[in-house]
């Protein structure tokens, strides 16, 4: 028996070292970084989830560009606006794929827009692209919807009466239904219970990303279904997701053909008629579900954080907020219903509002790209299949790009005459050929719905609360802490 035992041993060892010198071998061929070891790579050393303190710290010891493994799996970071811009950029259709692993497998399939790969791909997008511009999204209707969207926030926020609340929900909500309209041509009364589990549950799959549970659903997948709550949280807000999308869409084929105010279902249901018999076509039902599915994830859940860190800076830059509402009051009045095209009278306003979104740095990281052939990224030689992750927080924070990259500051979008200038290093909406889909809708989403809560009230602190802290909960985008402020109307 004893005998067995040390042969069994002898075994798990000799196996483990010989995968410990496999992945000595093969980090020749990637950038440096920490030495990985069997099983884990590198997982131990980055406590199972990548922050903005363990990339900080590795950046200071390899570099701008260095490889992190992921059990067997190389990630190279790019840290920094130089090194991010090149690596996007230089040779872009070499870095255009989405990485495959057990989790985007149970969330897509392989469908969609936002994780699919070669000629779906292209074609999902071209065609979400070309029916966002159809719908209205830059134009004048697409921004009637926003301010209505508006108008509901101002309304609910009415309600309160200027007492302390949490503006979480309500802002989610708001964000939500503009997704809605656009996607289901109807937006959800903020009471309905299903519009509200939908919010959680997009919550819950976004937050998955970047938790201890993904990397050991990851590695163990089985097990994890069974034994691990979140894994089957994740799982059922999915179900969910995807159950009230089979509604959605079978009430548009109920309803028929349309011949106006079309939604993006009903653009994607003519596509697939249109396309019936051609056997390069990418479109069906299935790939329709999972599209409207990635417009939510992508969304919802990055303009409300950023609104809601929005509102808090507002509260704790209270001479910030009084010179926005001045610059609105000056320009617009008290009573003009507010549109994109106003940011060109309003400097300040839209000096403030990219300053929100580059200094909340909400994203630490653009989602993950994949070279989809052996490529060379800053001197570095990658091969094909590997994962890259751009960093974006350390564009919005780079100290070379900006004069007080850890001050907020909306000077930084101004000249010395007071004009908006835009910032090369202001990429909130990533670069190359996987720039975000929706990134017009989301600057007008900002624009239009702060100005108008800041035409229509002055947010301060509750009474008797001297201080709130922003600092950041991190997840898979980097939020506020809770808070509470009091919308007093102006």
């Amino acid at each position: 028996m004893l005998t067995a035992s040390v042969v069994l041993a002898f075994f798990v060892v000799s196996l483990l070292f010989m995968q410990f010198l496999k992945l000595q071998w093969m980090r020749r061929r990637f950038p440096p970084g920490p030495t990985p070891y069997p099983i884990l790579g590198n997982l131990l050393q980055i406590n199972f989830r990548i922050d903005h303190e363990i990339i900080n710290k590795m950046t200071k010891i390899h570099g701008n560009v260095f490889t992190l493994w992921a059990s067997n799996i190389p990630l190279v970071v790019l840290q920094g606006f130089q090194a991010v811009k090149e690596g996007l950029t230089v040779h872009p259709e070499d870095i255009v794929g989405r990485p495959t692993c057990n989790t985007l497998h149970l969330l897509t399939h392989g469908n969609g827009v936002l994780f699919s790969n070669g000629h779906l791909w292209k074609q999902q997008r071209h065609f979400g692209l070309a029916m966002m511009r159809k719908m209205g999204v830059g134009r004048k209707d697409q921004e009637m919807q926003l301010q209505e969207e508006a108008r509901h926030l101002v309304e609910c926020l009415k309600e309160t009466n200027g007492k302390p609340l949490d503006p979480t929900m309500l802002v989610v909500l708001t964000v939500s239904n503009v997704i809605c309209s656009v996607v289901f041509g109807h937006r959800f009364s903020k009471d309905d219970e299903n519009f509200q589990r939908l919010i959680e549950s997009v919550d819950i799959i976004t937050a998955f990303g970047n938790s201890v549970c993904f990397f050991v659903y990851e590695l163990f997948p089985w097990l994890s279904t069974y034994f691990l709550a979140p894994v089957k949280h994740f799982m059922a807000s999915i179900d969910f997701v995807k159950t009230l999308l089979a509604k959605e869409l079978e009430s548009h084929k109920e309803k028929g053909k349309l011949d106006e105010n079309k939604d993006y279902i009903d653009y994607y249901l003519d596509e697939i008629d249109r396309t019936k018999g051609d056997a390069d076509a990418t479109y069906d039902e299935e790939n329709l579900m999972q599209s409207v599915f990635d417009l939510f994830l992508a969304g919802t859940e990055t303009t409300a954080t950023t609104l809601r860190w929005a509102l808090l800076y507002m509260v704790v830059y209270p001479d910030i907020q009084e010179r926005v509402q001045k610059e609105l009051d000056a320009v617009l009045g008290g009573s003009h219903v507010i549109c994109y095209e106003d940011r060109k009278r309003l400097p300040y306003t839209n000096a403030v509002i990219h300053e929100i979104q580059r200094y909340s740095h909400i994203i630490l990281f653009s989602l993950p790209r994949q070279c989809v052939r052996d490529t060379e990224l800053l001197g570095f030689h990658v091969p094909k299949n590997t994962i890259i992750l751009p960093n974006m927080d350390s564009v919005m924070s780079d100290p070379g790009k900006w004069e007080t990259p850890d001050q907020f500051n909306p000077g930084h979008f101004l000249d010395k005459d007071g004009n908006f200038i835009n910032r090369e290093a202001f990429i909130p909406f990533s670069l190359g050929q996987r720039v975000c889909m929706g990134e017009l809708l989301a600057r007008m989403e900002l624009f239009i719905i702060f100005s108008t809560l800041l035409q229509a009230f002055t947010f301060t602190l509750p009474e008797g609360v001297k201080e709130v802290s922003t600092k950041f909960v991190f997840g898979s985008t980097m939020k506020p802490a809770p808070y509470q402020l009091c919308a007093v109307p102006r």
